[in-house]
């Protein structure tokens, strides 16, 4: 079984919409089986008291109009030990990238790359949180988790 973590900086708006998206594709490819998919944030900022917030109202709203449920989905934090869990980290965005390096450590910098890098493009996954751009986002992730897919 291959094991991707999809990170952003808080996991309530980016990460967990390519996760979800990602599921979705693989359920209707018939190939969900085959993979362990989840996200983490590299920021605490949205767990309290050791509990994650729920996926962000906007992005919510944008995965149910398109059939996909954001049931259950709550952020959680990075940690070291999931260098050894999963076997790819897919970052939003630069700073992502630099960030979950630190957390893992270097021994497991190589499995980090950015989800757009699949999509052929060097750039970042647009940020809703500043942008407010919440399909933008969605095109960026969809773009990058379809090249992903066809990769695997």
């Amino acid at each position: 079984m291959y094991k991707i973590m999809f990170v952003c900086l808080g996991n309530i708006c980016r990460s967990p919409m390519a996760e979800l998206v990602c599921k979705d594709l693989l359920k209707k490819a018939g190939r969900e089986g085959e993979f362990l998919i989840s996200s983490a944030a590299t920021s605490s900022e949205n767990v309290y008291n050791g509990v994650g917030a729920p996926v962000y109202g906007p992005i919510k709203s944008l995965l149910e109009s398109k059939g996909i449920s954001c049931a259950g989905k709550r952020a959680q934090v990075l940690t070291q030990a999931d260098g050894e869990k999963y076997d790819l980290f897919l970052c939003m965005d630069e700073s992502n990238v630099r960030n979950v390096k630190r957390i893992l450590g270097e021994q497991h910098a190589g499995k980090c790359k950015k989800l757009l890098s699949y999509a052929g493009e060097s750039g970042d996954v647009a940020d809703p949180w500043y942008t407010r751009d919440f399909q933008k986002a969605y095109d960026d992730i969809y773009r990058g988790v379809q090249g992903l897919l066809k990769t695997l």
